[in-house]
């Protein structure tokens, strides 16, 4: 065993439980709001003269990991923009927070239903982690876990979902809180401290690392390895695979 490997594996050896972020760590969906995301502000931003457009960073400097109504009120303090609220099942072609939010989810949960294809080297460690006997939980800020966990053919092994619908009857604020994670081990009957946050976005390793958790396992897809590390990470990897030994 190498050194890597053996620091990768003490990240999660002596824990009870494995709190999985979804988007970008169990499933490819990240790209997929990534998508949305850029639709909604590409045609939204074309009705505001003198507003610079979205680019990419866009999406990890503020959204990546947010409550979808959160990433939207962020966005676009971002470019000077106030907007009303709107009812929370406002008209998706309101120009409302609530109506540019339940436009993106329109856009989202239309890739969305042609199906989903978790990573290989996720499941493989979610499996490794059901074999050694920890329990597993998901913590997702979308209000749409349940149908992407369907959808990617994930929902026989997770008992516990907290996600926005979840945090929104619970009161629980969004990350960068670890009030969701800490919701989850809760459910689970567990301490923070048994359990391990697994996330690839920055607001999510924010959140484990606010929490006294076992630790935080950063997954570097587009974030930055740095970057996850400077918001608290224990230790980032690439692949989940890379933490079975």
């Amino acid at each position: 065993m190498t050194q890597e490997t053996a620091a990768d594996t003490a990240a999660w050896t002596g824990a009870k439980a494995i709190l999985f972020d979804l988007d970008g760590v169990l499933t490819p969906t990240a790209s997929v709001h990534e998508r949305a995301w850029q639709e909604l502000f590409d045609g939204y931003l074309a009705s505001q003269p003198g507003v610079s457009g979205y680019r990419e960073s866009d999406y990890f400097d503020h959204i990546d990991g947010k409550p979808r109504f959160d990433g939207v009120r962020d966005f676009l303090a971002s470019r000077g923009i106030t907007l009303p609220e709107g009812p929370l099942d406002d008209d998706p072609a309101h120009d409302t927070v609530h109506g540019l939010g339940n436009r993106k989810n329109a856009v989202f949960n239309g890739i969305v239903s042609a199906g989903v294809e978790p990573f290989e080297g996720s499941v493989r460690f979610l499996q490794a982690a059901l074999d050694r006997g920890l329990k597993v939980a998901v913590v997702s800020s979308s209000r749409n876990a349940p149908a992407v966990l369907k959808a990617a053919g994930l929902s026989r092994h997770f008992a516990v979902v907290v996600d926005g619908v979840v945090a929104a009857e619970q009161g629980l604020p969004g990350k960068p809180s670890p009030a969701t994670y800490e919701y989850a081990a809760k459910l689970l009957d567990l301490s923070s401290s048994e359990c391990v946050v697994v996330e690839d976005a920055v607001s999510g390793v924010q959140a484990g690392h606010a929490g006294s958790f076992h630790s935080v396992i950063g997954v570097d897809r587009g974030a930055g390895r740095l970057t996850l590390l400077d918001a608290g990470a224990t230790l980032v990897v690439s692949d989940l695979q890379e933490l079975i030994p």
